[in-house]
């Protein structure tokens, strides 16, 4: 394998192919700078007196002893521990009848229960006077090991673990893994790496798992050192060894190390290994290689679920939304099991493609195959319907859920705060603090977005300061632009200024951006100017804050000043693109651009428009002619009256019966003299109209909008 400039002298030779792997530190050093993870504990730096103790090791080869396997009995709900015991052979005959009955815990995986029982049954032993180390042998210990993995608790780890060193427990290679899996699970990475580093003797096991450790901990560089150390040691690399690797190289974003590992794994023959085939396809999907994770796809002898789930969520990744669709198609004609991370990556992809149809399936699929329940996937159908503005749907799904996380909660809660439904997500909120869910920094990014979109003014500023006073949680950039926007929207544009002076880092381009929307919708013109120099110099390339000065400076007839912005457009080379509004018709979507007269019924969709404008007018509309559309280009001024999202709503009417609700999606910021429209229509037509703009969801019904005509 002719690969690369720097090579490891450490070949693997197998069926008369040999293969070496390239040391990335030359062609990478660059990218991962200075490796702080293994300097605090170098590796083969000398032995030094391990806190293993005095142990015998067994061989590379020979030293994985099988986890001891027994018949379990039946156990009781409650355990009557009995009074304390003088005598040392009774005391030592119940302290093994307690280890049975934590064994038999463990079993049946009531951890805690275990672990309890363990602390009665160490304070009956003194501590380390040896009493206990007789009774508590290796399959306790190794039950007990499981048991502080089931619970994740630290505090357990240190408690077993220094039981077994007071006992003077005697470790063979089994336990020396067993312990370092414990401390790796637990998220004890720093423990973990001493340990390892003061194993006399490591087999392939230990290998595995500090590598997949540290995978784990995100620490992918110290992980990719690792694996090249482990290969310089010895030649046991297994497919779990490769897959680790190719996860580190997939967190590290550098295909060409992952190159190096595919043609090793090739030339071993584990190429046709079902989990190096599926860390392959995620580690070129992270990496850009989309066509390269298609091949190794396409190269498997068995297509798992798993590999399904993989090839799918790596066409979405990276924005090729329709193909990872089709994908989900051809594995449900393929006839593979899908499990409920199919159905949320499906439900994600949805979302993006605002396809709710399609989403409606996956939904139901999901409660056909039995993962109605699922946490992971029941959160992604709340995000999905709030996305799509059907929020008694994903309040629907929320309740119905057994067990929710605070994730669950913010999607929820950032869901009514979109559709300017303030009150719903300030008393969501309040219940999840009355049943004891912690908030972070998301949840009140959620709930503060609620309050400045509602105008919620005192309970905005309340949770604001609650953020350090009670919850111990700095207040970030995005929360100071929720209280910006907070204070625009009540007019209080001087404190709003004051409040970026005052924030304890530098402004960001979305507090600026806040403040130039005040400014808009109040026409003060002098802080306009100055937020919208500071979004210069942060985004020089964001056409949308052009537009929004531009905005400004007609609306307080400025004429001579709107033509220089116009002026700095041409000469920094940016290009107003048209804008492009979407709507979903009997499950078809159709799109509609400026002026747009490609659809095929478009003169029943202008003469439509036409209709409503002439009804509007005599109802005393008069068209606004001073505002621009924040991401479209001047030349629209001349004829407001066919923007896109107004053909959408035209052919909406036309094309559904009377009192059908109408949903348009766009990615640009809808216009005042558009938006005013479409609140006139509710009141003509009698329809309920949502639109869903490049900030948040816009309702419309009876001529009044949801976001209280501040946006």
């Amino acid at each position: 394998m002719e690969v690369g400039t720097s090579c490891l002298h450490k070949k693997y030779t197998s069926n008369g192919l040999s293969c070496c792997i390239v040391d990335p530190r030359s062609s990478w050093k660059r990218k991962i700078g200075t490796l702080s993870g293994f300097e605090q504990y170098p590796l083969f730096r000398g032995r030094r007196n391990s806190i293993w103790g005095t142990v015998r090791c067994a061989s590379l080869g020979s030293g994985l002893y099988p986890k001891p396997r027994r018949r379990p009995t039946p156990i009781p709900g409650n355990f009557d521990v009995g009074p304390d015991l003088d005598d040392g052979r009774l005391a030592k005959s119940a302290n093994s009848g307690l280890c049975q009955q934590i064994e038999n815990l463990v079993f049946f995986r009531r951890y805690r229960e275990a672990l309890e029982l363990f602390e009665i049954l160490s304070s009956r032993d003194g501590g380390s006077d040896g009493g206990g180390g007789d009774v508590v042998g290796l399959s306790t210990y190794d039950s007990l090991v499981s048991a502080c993995i089931g619970t994740g608790s630290v505090g357990d780890v240190k408690m077993v673990f220094r039981h077994m060193l007071e006992t003077g427990f005697e470790f063979d290679q089994y336990m020396r893994n067993r312990v370092l899996l414990m401390h790796v699970k637990c998220g004890m990475i720093i423990d973990a790496r001493q340990l390892f580093e003061e194993m006399q003797e490591r087999n392939i096991v230990s290998w595995n798992t500090m590598i997949s450790g540290l995978v784990d901990a995100g620490v992918y560089e110290d992980a990719f050192r690792l694996f090249l150390l482990m290969w310089e040691e010895c030649s046991a690399a297994s497919a779990r060894t490769f897959a680790s690797a190719l996860r580190a190289s997939a967190g590290l974003g550098i295909a060409l190390s992952g190159r190096q590992l595919h043609s090793c794994v090739v030339k071993m023959g584990l190429s046709t290994d079902t989990f190096i085939s599926c860390a392959l396809i995620d580690m070129y999907s992270k990496c850009g290689c989309i066509s390269e994770a298609q091949w190794v796809f396409d190269e498997m002898p068995e297509k798992t679920v798993v590999g399904w789930n993989t090839i799918i969520a790596g066409y979405a990744l990276h924005g090729y939304s329709e193909e990872a669709l089709d994908l989900y198609y051809e594995m449900h004609d393929s006839g593979v099991k899908m499990d409920h991370f199919t159905y949320s990556i499906i439900i994600r992809i949805c979302a993006r493609l605002a396809s709710l149809e399609h989403a409606k399936q996956a939904h139901a699929g999901l409660v056909r195959n039995g993962f109605g329940l699922d946490i992971v996937a029941n959160t992604a159908l709340v995000d999905l319907y709030c996305k799509w503005g059907r929020m008694d749907d994903a309040r629907n799904v929320f309740d119905k859920m057994p067990k929710k996380n605070a994730i669950s909660w913010n999607a929820l809660i950032g869901g009514y705060a979109n559709h300017g439904q303030g009150n719903e997500a300030v008393n969501m909120f309040e219940r999840m603090l009355k049943e004891g869910f912690v908030p972070n920094h998301v949840t009140f990014l959620a709930v503060l977005s609620a309050c400045s979109y509602s105008g919620l003014f005192d309970k905005g500023w309340q949770y604001f300061e609650s953020m350090t006073h009670k919850h111990k949680i700095k207040p970030r950039a995005m929360h100071y632009a929720c209280m910006i926007e907070l204070l625009g929207r009540e007019g209080l544009l001087d404190d709003a200024f004051a409040l970026i002076r005052e924030a304890p880092f530098s402004p960001t381009a979305n507090m600026w951006a806040a403040l130039l929307t005040a400014c808009r919708v109040h026409k003060n013109l002098e802080l306009g100017k100055l937020a919208a120099e500071k979004l210069y110099g942060m985004q020089p390339e964001k056409v949308g804050n052009y537009i929004v000065l531009l905005n400004i400076y007609y609306s307080t007839g400025r004429s001579a000043e709107a033509a220089k912005v116009l002026e700095t457009l041409k000469k920094r080379g940016l290009r107003l693109l048209p804008a492009c509004s979407w709507i979903e018709i009997k499950k078809q979507p159709y799109r509609f651009l400026f002026a747009d007269k490609s659809h095929p019924e478009s003169d029943e969709i202008y003469r439509r428009l036409d209709e409503l404008m002439e009804h509007l007018v005599e109802m005393g509309y008069s068209p606004n002619g001073k505002s621009l559309l924040p991401d479209v280009g001047a030349h629209e001024e001349q004829a407001s009256i066919y923007h896109s999202e107004k053909l959408a709503v035209a052919f909406g009417l036309t094309s559904t019966p009377n009192g059908t609700s109408l949903q348009v999606v766009q990615g640009h910021h809808i216009c005042q003299d558009c938006h005013t429209v479409i609140k006139l229509i509710t009141r003509v037509t009698g329809r309920y109209i949502v639109i869903r703009d490049a900030s948040r969801f816009h309702h419309f019904r009876d001529g009044s909008c949801s976001c209280g005509d501040y946006w």
